[in-house]
């Protein structure tokens, strides 16, 4: 059995489903549903006995230690964040708390239930922490994208906060011997993502027929991973990596935004054709304080040591996303409550821009 945390989120959730379509071992998955945590994402699952959800905060100690004693995994695999940039320049609190504190409190729980383990028991266990490049700052055009040893330069709350995480599952291995594993993903994208990133915000915003509000001149660049190349990467960290390890996962698909936003409205022009092209609802909108210019990830340790490299290109794990959305829109109507309305009218209403 393993413990997962976040699993009801984007990248958790689409672990989990991914988990238990490839095996039997079964999963027991802590989440505090919160605006970004959605039972429907996990909704496949209904009646699994394999499956077991707890409505939880990863920050009561207690509840963990419980949940530890009771299920005695062999693993956990930490997804649990608060992981919108935007958000953590509007509220910054909510992502020390649970991003720092949350990661403090089960590196503690975990710590004293390895420590009572038996021989094999100690010897099989791990802790799984899943990061993010952006804790490594911004780089410019022609720096080498980021390996496992640049040094951390984290510019938002949520990235430093991330980094602060980071940090410490290091040192809980470095101090205590707690059998640690750390990944750190590019942007990752695909089916359940909560829109209020670019590529599902895009999506939902073209098929509604409202402006698709880009950042600046668009020209900031990330590396794109789709989220089942994500989840195959994990398990084989999970499975082969070395504790006390660092593996950056990327999807080795360097984009600019507007290229991103450009390629969006030419799949929806194809799948879900209107009398004008999608590309007609750009508009550029002031750019968001200490915007990372660019990040890549240089992922050839996970694929020289481990043997993982993503399976999907960026044109093909788009289209499919595009695809998932068009496909699930009362899924995308769910979430789209009235808090979520409340944010995107916070965020972007008073960004000055005019059509592209």
């Amino acid at each position: 059995m393993i413990l997962v945390t976040g699993g009801a989120g984007f990248i958790g959730a689409n672990f989990v489903l991914d988990w238990l379509h490839g095996c039997d071992e079964p999963v027991v998955n802590l989440d505090r549903l919160t605006y970004a945590g959605n039972p429907d994402n996990l909704a496949p699952l209904a009646g699994d006995a394999r499956h077991v959800f707890v409505h939880g905060d990863i920050c009561d100690r207690a509840l963990v230690e419980d949940l530890l004693a009771r299920h005695r995994p062999r693993a956990i695999v930490h997804f649990a964040a608060e992981s919108h940039v935007d958000r953590s320049i509007h509220g910054p609190a909510e992502f020390v708390r649970t991003n720092v504190d949350g990661t403090f409190t089960l590196l503690e729980a975990a710590r004293a239930y390895h420590a009572a383990l038996d021989g094999t028991g100690k010897a099989a266990f791990r802790f799984l922490h899943v990061s993010t490049d952006e804790v490594f700052g911004s780089l410019s055009p022609t720096d080498p994208p980021f390996s496992e040893d640049t040094p951390y330069a984290p510019n938002s709350p949520y990235s430093a906060s991330k980094a602060a995480s980071d940090h410490l599952v290091r040192a809980w291995h470095h101090t205590y011997g707690l059998p640690v594993l750390t990944g750190n993903c590019s942007n990752n994208y695909g089916p359940l993502q909560f829109p209020e990133k670019l590529i599902p915000l895009m999506i939902a915003n073209a098929l509604a027929g409202k402006p698709l509000p880009v950042y600046g001149d668009g020209r900031q660049v990330r590396d794109w991973l789709y989220v089942g190349d994500h989840c195959t990467a994990l398990r084989r960290v999970l499975e082969a990596g070395r504790p006390g390890e660092t593996y950056n996962i990327g999807g080795w698909n360097e984009k600019a935004n507007i290229d991103v936003v450009h390629t969006l409205c030419a799949l929806l022009d194809e799948l879900k054709p209107t009398d004008r092209s999608y590309k007609d609802l750009i508009a550029f909108v002031t750019d968001r304080p200490g915007h990372d210019r660019r990040y890549a990830i240089d992922a050839r340790k996970i694929e020289r040591e481990l043997g993982w490299r993503p399976a999907e290109t960026f044109e093909t794990g788009l289209r499919k996303t595009v695809q998932w959305y068009l496909d699930h829109q009362d899924w995308v109507r769910n979430v789209q409550s009235g808090a979520y309305q409340q944010w995107i009218s916070e965020n972007y209403g008073q960004r000055q821009g005019s059509p592209a």
